[in-house]
């Protein structure tokens, strides 16, 4: 199971039912945050709790986003040289889904200044994929308040290489920090 912390624009959307609080999730990236881009076609912003990974995903149909969303994030895991065992496991893993409102302040800040930028690369290189702005985005530093800056590329390199480190089976939590 995974989780999604959706903004309330979102929510609307989705028309998903909001669970309060949301399980916790049993992927090893963990919790995602969601929130729509009103792009033309739209899409949703993903961004991982942990390393701040940055997925970018068709909208439409919004009723089959979060079906689509495991889908996309191997495809944007493969690109960043994540091994195929991870890939599947988490895959795996996300085969169920729970829904809640966004918890984090912080989160959401980190979210809408991953917009702002995937926005502003979109319009100055229109002929760039979702897939290469985000890719582009997880080589940006981005943080909190002056704290917990990272690089989300390098914060999943350090998670992936912990799980390796620790197995699969026997992974519980991990802090890209």
């Amino acid at each position: 199971m995974y989780s999604v912390h959706a903004t309330k624009k979102l929510l609307d959307r989705l028309k998903e039912p909001v669970e309060a609080p949301v399980a916790e999730p049993t992927t090893k990236l963990g919790n995602w945050y969601a929130k729509p881009l009103f792009w033309k076609p739209q899409f949703a912003l993903f961004v991982n709790e942990r390393t701040f990974l940055p997925v970018l995903v068709p909208l439409a149909p919004a009723s089959t986003l979060l079906r689509r969303f495991p889908t996309v994030l191997a495809v944007t895991l493969k690109e960043h040289g994540v091994p195929r065992s991870f890939i599947n496991a988490e895959f795996d893993a996300m085969q169920l889904v729970g829904v809640s409102k966004t918890q984090s302040r912080q989160l959401v800040g980190v979210m809408n200044e991953l917009a702002f930028q995937a926005d502003s690369s979109r319009r100055y290189e229109s002929e760039t994929s979702e897939l290469a702005i985000a890719v582009m985005l997880s080589r940006t530093p981005i943080g909190i308040m002056g704290k917990s800056y990272r690089f989300p590329d390098q914060a999943l390199a350090t998670l992936v290489e912990a799980v390796n480190r620790v197995g699969p089976e026997n992974h519980t939590s991990t802090s890209a920090d």
